[in-house]
């Protein structure tokens, strides 16, 4: 299981970004949200559109939740 965050701020298109704790781009502490340990990035994601309902994957530390 890995350590999952969401972006508080919201990109230009709406999505708050999900992450790894390692994400290169993750976002400053100060912007983070933490959201828990997951088995995948699909339940992340989940837990954090119950805050953010427009929330998906980084595009570069989970592709395959990214919304494209």
């Amino acid at each position: 299981m890995k350590y999952y965050y969401v972006n508080k701020i919201n990109q230009s298109n709406g999505d708050h970004e999900v992450h790894y704790s390692t994400c290169n781009y993750l976002t400053s502490v100060e912007n983070q949200e933490p959201l828990g340990y997951f088995i995948d990035f699909k339940e992340a994601v989940k837990k954090a559109k119950e805050k953010y309902v427009q929330s998906d994957g980084c595009y570069f530390c989970s592709n395959t939740c990214h919304n494209k």
